[in-house]
């Protein structure tokens, strides 16, 4: 039998990262088995659901390069097979009508919490003649005829054998009075209909999928694998969720990740292949198995990310990193002008790729290639700008005036000579021409660095160091 999964989402919200890894999760087993990855939309909930949602969950799983084989299939757009398979089960006598009211629900659910027994529905319709409604009596839902004696088992491919007592569960709602599926029957036809044979899932699903399998096999469908995948958490040991900080893919593709980190990363919350930290996606194919993931729940740790980071940042080609690079300067304000107007971004990605954790975080760092800074860092201009370093930066700035040609052998030459002819060391210079032309204590070489920004904004940049030292010398 050919593999075939799925990854469902509601759009109610964004990718989150749980989402992302189940999307991974199922996408990979297809792919390492040469099957079949299918992507649901299940939008039956329309008052909560939007387009805008649909278009990020798109745009998340386009970004990880989760590409799908079949989809996006919308519920929406299948009433009417839900229609035909609540018909099915009503005529089988699988299902049936329930015309009690809310309040007389509401007083069960109380009188049974009172005897401390579980809150469910007392079958109250389930012998009802379907052909009498009760006078007066609001458009009914339809409930799911469960059955109540023996025990459903689930052969779960990451928790193993889990057994559920049919007597612990009772009729669910199948379709809601308004006429829409609740989402434990639309999936089951949904399910059916696609001939998916592996539901990889959160682990928060485990009670539907036993309510499933009776509703699956009253309309004569194949049981599919289950595998239930344990949640994640944050560092603190809680579900991972917006207190932690960034948990929609996008915004860690908007911070500045790869994502390949991300993919990685992913791979690796619950799953492992003896010590291996970095896995290709081919690798990932070949050696993923979703019986080889853990049962406990898996940590979402940001700084196992920016390692993961740093290392494609170091590993990818220079034209795709410059690309991002000045997508991620675009998103800080510096505009296509000033861009032109500077190094190529590709050079400057060159030079930073060694030190920057994020995209984000080497765009920041390069603004200064682009525009002109407004003030000094201050710890670094108090230690580094100081009037016993006017002197050699002004030697620096003449000599450097007339260099030509104007590269980082030849400036790191200056450098080396203005140096030895002050007797002082090359830091004592190097230092304050890096704060001078950086704003900061922290940049690639200073020869490299000078190069990119250039003979003007290197000279105009002396001179306004030059007079902020004179202003402090004679505070």
């Amino acid at each position: 039998m050919a593999v075939r999964t799925r990854f469902a989402p509601s759009p109610t919200g964004y990718l989150h990262v749980g989402g992302a890894r189940t999307a991974l999760f199922c996408w990979l087993y297809a792919r390492r088995h040469g099957g079949r990855f299918i992507l649901r939309i299940e939008d039956t909930d329309r008052e909560r659901s939007t387009q805008g949602a649909v278009e990020g969950i798109l745009d998340g799983l386009r970004w990880l390069g989760l590409d799908w084989d079949e989809g996006p299939c919308y519920q929406s757009e299948r009433m009417a097979r839900y229609g035909e398979a609540v018909e099915s089960l009503l005529a089988s006598g699988s299902a049936y009508r329930c015309y009690c009211s809310k309040e007389r629900l509401d007083r069960v659910r109380a009188e049974q919490l009172a005897r401390r027994e579980k809150p469910r529905y007392d079958g109250h319709c389930r012998g009802r003649d379907e052909d009498r409604a009760p006078p007066g009596a609001e458009p009914p839902v339809i409930r799911f005829r469960t059955p109540h004696d023996g025990e459903t088992v689930i052969d779960d491919l990451v928790r193993g054998r889990v057994v559920i007592r049919n007597d612990e569960l009772d009729d669910l709602v199948i379709v809601r009075a308004d006429g829409t599926p609740t989402y434990n029957f639309s999936v089951v036809v949904d399910d059916l209909d696609m001939a998916v044979t592996h539901v990889i899932r959160g682990d928060d699903h485990v009670n539907n999928t036993p309510r499933q399998i009776h509703i699956l096999r009253a309309l004569g469908g194949e049981v599919p694998a289950y595998a239930h995948v344990p949640m994640i958490l944050g560092r603190d040991g809680q579900r991972l969720s917006k207190r932690h900080g960034a948990v929609s893919v996008t915004t860690f593709r908007d911070d500045g990740y790869l994502p390949e980190a991300m993919l990685n990363h992913l791979a690796r919350l619950g799953w492992s292949h003896g010590d291996q930290e970095i896995f290709s996606r081919e690798e990932l194919v070949e050696l993923f198995d979703i019986r080889d993931v853990n049962r406990g729940a898996a940590s979402f740790d940001t700084e196992k990310l920016d390692w993961l980071n740093r290392h494609y940042v170091k590993a990818s080609g220079a034209k795709r990193l410059g690309g991002e690079l000045e997508d991620h300067l675009t998103r800080l304000g510096v505009t296509a002008g000033e861009v032109d107007r500077g190094p190529a971004p590709t050079a400057v990605a060159e030079a930073l790729r060694e030190r920057a954790a994020t995209l984000r975080e080497m765009a920041k760092a390069s603004v200064y290639f682009y525009r002109d800074f407004d003030d000094y860092e201050p710890a670094a201009s108090r230690k580094h700008l100081r009037p016993v370093a006017y002197t050699p930066l002004a030697k620096l700035r003449a000599v450097l005036a007339d260099l030509a040609p104007w590269d980082a052998p030849g400036i790191a030459d200056a450098v080396d000579a203005v140096a030895a002819e002050a007797g002082i060391g090359l830091g004592k210079l190097g230092q304050p021409l890096r704060v001078a032309v950086t704003g900061r204590g922290v940049s690639p070489p200073f020869d490299a660095t000078l190069a990119l920004v250039g003979r003007e904004r290197t000279l105009a940049r002396l001179d306004r160091a030059l007079d902020f030292i004179r202003a402090r010398a004679a505070s």
